[in-house]
């Protein structure tokens, strides 16, 4: 934030609510008509001053700063907690109760699991009401859920569409509403120029694992290792924490409909940057890997994975521990020069 306040004279903060925004700006000042103020001071070349404008990602927001500061703003986006900021140790509890502060820090599993019951009913029966959503509650409670399955999957609108008795299209706009307020994540696909047919749809991820297990009734550690969402939630959030700690230019997936896929694609200038998630003691090079070596161009590829050791698969494929991600180094630092 430091660093966009010194390029820009307005940045706007944007993040999940309760993620800790008013935290890190330590004040905060609700003028909801002050755009057109800013526009005016932002463009007085002797104004030394900096602007600070925090808030949720609701539709309200972004549009009246892309109305008032085109041009003029930049846009910060945070989430809560990370690896980075906890260390190794918090991982395990990072993971369960997901990163947002109050429930991170919460004195034990069920007060965490309150607060987040809270938290959810807060942003569908309070905020998204602000923002102008007409959607009844208990229906995009029933669509959250939904969307708590789909968890590590490709999109598909026509099965809640079906279950929610309204058009597919209706179904991508509630889907959009969760992604604006920043508690869903779409990762589009990458699309190598192949001939094999490729993935076009969008993964989607519940961008915190504490409101993911949450919506899907886990409460307990153990409850969560004989989970069948297991997988996918491991690899949800390990993705999550490479794009807080990584630098990127785009995020993306690969998949293929001949069954090939890699998990994150980043693209950091003009090189390609792959991870894959793998919960398993002893990760190998994969037909997946090899095949996005070869089609894909990839430059690096780092295989994350609960252990303790780092160690080269391939020349271009590491194993890295997962705990890899509180250090400051880059994952792919062989590739960065």
């Amino acid at each position: 934030m430091g660093k966009a306040l010194s390029r820009s004279r307005v940045v706007v903060l944007t993040g999940p609510r309760q993620c800790g925004k008013t935290t890190l700006a330590r004040q905060l000042q609700r003028r909801p008509n002050i755009f057109p103020l800013l526009r005016v001071l932002a463009d007085r070349r002797d104004n030394p001053a900096r602007f600070l404008i925090l808030g949720s990602a609701s539709g309200d927001l972004l549009r009246q700063t892309s109305e008032s500061l085109a041009g003029r703003m930049e846009r910060v986006t945070i989430g809560g907690f990370s690896l980075k900021e906890l260390g190794a140790e918090g991982e395990q509890n990072l993971w369960l109760r997901g990163g947002l502060p109050l429930s991170y820090l919460a004195r034990s599993e069920a007060d965490s699991r309150a607060w987040r019951k809270d938290y959810i009913q807060a942003l569908l029966e309070r905020d998204f009401p602000q923002w102008g959503v007409r959607v009844p509650s208990v229906a995009l409670l029933r669509f959250w859920t939904m969307l708590a399955h789909y968890h590590g999957q490709t999109w598909n609108a026509a099965e809640p569409a079906r279950a929610m008795g309204v058009s597919e299209s209706t179904a991508r706009r509630h889907l959009d509403l969760f992604t604006d307020a920043l508690v869903v994540r779409q990762l589009h696909p990458y699309h190598a120029n192949i001939r094999k047919r490729q993935v076009k749809a969008p993964k989607i991820y519940i961008r915190d694992p504490g409101l993911l297990h949450q919506l899907l009734g886990i409460g307990t550690l153990k409850e969560l290792l004989r989970h069948p969402k297991l997988g996918a939630s491991w690899e949800g959030f390990v993705n999550e924490q490479v794009l807080t700690a990584e630098s990127h230019d785009e995020a993306f997936f690969w998949s293929t409909h001949q069954g090939a896929e890699i998990d994150l694609i980043l693209r950091r200038g003009d090189k390609l940057l792959s991870v894959e998630c793998k919960r398993t003691d002893s990760p190998r090079l994969t037909p997946s890997i090899r095949i996005a070596l070869e089609d894909v161009g990839l430059s690096r590829v780092a295989v994350l994975y609960p252990g303790t050791k780092r160690f080269p698969i391939t020349d271009k494929v590491q194993a890295i521990p997962v705990q890899a991600l509180e250090k400051r180094n880059s994952l792919f630092k062989e590739a960065v020069s």
